[in-house]
């Protein structure tokens, strides 16, 4: 490359530290403190992006321009129907806002208490079942209601042909049920609504359509003209549930739903978790095909082969098809929720596919590590700003997904950096204990899971803070306390008054005996004053006495004159003319 020539650079949408330090001819040490200064800590083979990497040959002057390679986008499997597709039951999310009662609709749908095991009544994660009507069965899945489950509900609603929204009769629409709607609208499922608590003597049905209707939800009731079905419900008497059933299905015909079954099976993981005696145990979504005891099984970079197929009240089952909700056992470790599966021929296979998929895991990783992006926030951020580190552990992979994703979103403006240092699936174990040591910022959060007594003693003797929940808002709430902890306080002025300085009688050392008319608010003993020429500050001092007409005076009001006694940290020489702003200055705890 000859002198004054633009070197060309081609890379992927990553490199790592080491590869792009060799491509300019740069020592690694020189590229690893260039991102130190820009707040990301690299190491030799941490891997960067595209627009990371151009950012830092900006930073170091470098005369060198990136061309970003073109990469083959990654084939998105996708299943075609083909011309044999039969009619399959609808699947059907049950969303609302907490309290609204769609758990306890579920409960009269089902003729089960299926809300009894839930901590504060309030659903920790997705449950599938599936009723029977007409000799017809629907699959109903109870998404939680929290906002803190934005993550489980999004995947809830995007694999939903139908939503009940639950809307409380008495209550109205909430926040979540808005959620609710909007989740509804991206996956572009038909909505049916419960007006739930009808048998209330506040239920207001006509105020529910009303704010429906204020959201583009609009009845299809006469006088409305939408076309949105509402059905009027109450879970406690059982009042409207066959019909609402009936309306269900009724837009599930018009959706001509369908599906193969004589291909591979395939679907979603919706739960998953680690149980004694029985190992990873998923629960799965069939989409398509026949699912059959002793397949190889894969999801993401999980496999096995399945050892137990069991429906959602427990029974076994030789065979699960389209739109069945299903709990396996078999697979060698806990899949993550919302993975694809689909099934291997043989455990070989099953390798096969397991590898390709972390491959691609990889490479999506890779180009996500450390973003441009994240580059530019960390360039402008406050770099003293405080750290929190937690370890999250929690019964099923769908709540430590929600926990750790709901964290992530707790906002405190740069000041405090929350960081998730270690998760998992499972009781809190003396290795997760053995991470928290060493920082008293670090706290081990676990979520419907055991403390072993062993390990409870191993956190007490090493002071590590052990926090147990089963109601996911509590968590949070426990978390924001301990990050609003760590912020500085907030330095907070109020303005009281204004005086203008008529005449300067006395100047003793830090003393300053002076008088003048108040111009605006009022003089106060025992705050602070800011000394003002003109425009500029030229000192602040503290007011020790005022006087009104040679007495005492607590305060003193606009138009009035008064003496005062000031002490200044400094000799300042005041001067008829100079203006007095009367302020209190205090240090406020902040909170997020």
């Amino acid at each position: 490359m000859t002198e004054g020539q633009e070197k060309i650079l081609t890379l992927a949408d990553s490199i790592t530290v080491g590869e792009l330090a060799e491509n300019l001819n740069l020592s690694v040490t020189k590229l690893v403190g260039e991102l130190f200064k820009n707040g990301i800590v690299a190491t030799i083979n941490q891997r960067i992006d595209f627009e990371t990497a151009e950012i830092i040959i900006e930073e170091l002057g470098l005369d060198v321009k990136l061309v970003r390679r073109e990469v083959a986008a990654p084939v998105v499997r996708r299943h075609v129907l083909s011309d044999d597709a039969t009619p399959r039951p609808p699947i059907v999310a049950v969303m609302g806002h907490v309290d609204h009662g769609k758990t306890s609709l579920l409960d009269a749908v089902l003729d089960k208490k299926v809300v009894e095991g839930e901590a504060g009544g309030i659903t920790q994660h997705i449950s599938a079942y599936q009723t029977i009507r007409n000799q017809r069965p629907i699959t109903l899945l109870d998404t939680p209601g929290h906002e803190a489950f934005a993550a489980l509900r999004q995947h809830g609603a995007v694999l939903t042909d139908v939503v009940i929204i639950v809307v409380a009769a008495d209550d109205g629409v909430m926040p979540q049920t808005v959620e609710a709607i909007r989740f509804a609208r991206n996956a572009n499922a038909k909505m049916v609504v419960a007006i739930n608590k009808i048998d209330k003597e506040t239920a207001n049905p006509g105020m529910v359509m009303g704010q429906l209707a204020e959201h583009g939800v609009i009845a299809d009731q006469q006088g409305w003209g939408g076309d949105v079905p509402m059905v009027e419900v109450s879970a406690k008497t059982g009042q409207g549930i066959e019909n609402l059933l009936d309306t269900v299905l009724l837009v599930a015909d018009m959706e001509e739903l369908r599906a193969d079954i004589d291909t591979p099976a395939e679907g979603l993981v919706i739960e998953a978790h680690m149980e004694t005696g029985r190992g990873a145990v998923a629960g799965l979504l069939v989409e398509q095909g026949q699912l059959k005891k002793g397949q190889f099984l894969v999801a993401g970079i999980v496999h096995g082969k399945v050892r137990t197929l069991l429906d959602y009240k427990g029974d076994e089952l030789r065979e699960a098809g389209p739109s069945t909700p299903i709990t396996v056992t078999g697979f060698k470790e806990v899949p993550q929720f919302g993975d694809r599966f689909e099934i291997a021929k043989n455990e070989r296979e099953a390798r096969q596919i397991v590898e390709r998929n972390r491959q691609e895991r990889e490479r999506v990783a890779a180009s996500t590590n450390v973003t441009g992006a994240d580059l530019l926030k960390m360039m402008t951020q406050k770099h003293d700003s405080e750290e929190f580190n937690v370890i999250v552990k929690a019964d099923v992979q769908g709540s430590l997904t929600s926990v750790i994703d709901s964290l992530k979103l707790i906002d405190t403006g740069g000041d405090v950096t929350l960081r998730v240092i270690s998760s998992g699936v499972g009781s809190i174990t003396e290795n997760d204990i053995r991470l928290g040591v060493g920082d008293k910022q670090t706290v081990v959060y676990g979520f419907n899971v055991n403390l072993p007594p062993a390990v409870k003693r191993l956190a007490q003797r090493d002071r590590v803070e052990v926090r147990i929940y089963n109601v996911i808002y509590e968590l949070l709430d426990d978390a924001k306390n301990s990050m609003s902890e760590l912020l500085a306080p907030e330095v907070v002025e109020t303005e009281i008054g204004e005086l203008g300085i008529k005449g300067v009688f006395r100047t003793v050392k830090e003393n300053v005996i002076c008088g003048g008319e108040v111009l605006s608010g009022k003089a106060v003993a025992g705050v602070l004053v800011r000394i003002k020429r003109g425009k500029e500050t030229i000192g602040e001092a503290e007011v020790e006495h005022v006087q009104r007409q040679q007495v005492e005076a607590k305060e003193v009001f606009e138009g009035e004159m008064c003496g005062l006694s000031l002490k200044t940290n400094k000799k300042v020489a005041l001067e008829v003319g100079d203006k007095l702003e009367f302020f209190t200055r205090e240090l406020v705890k902040r909170s997020i």
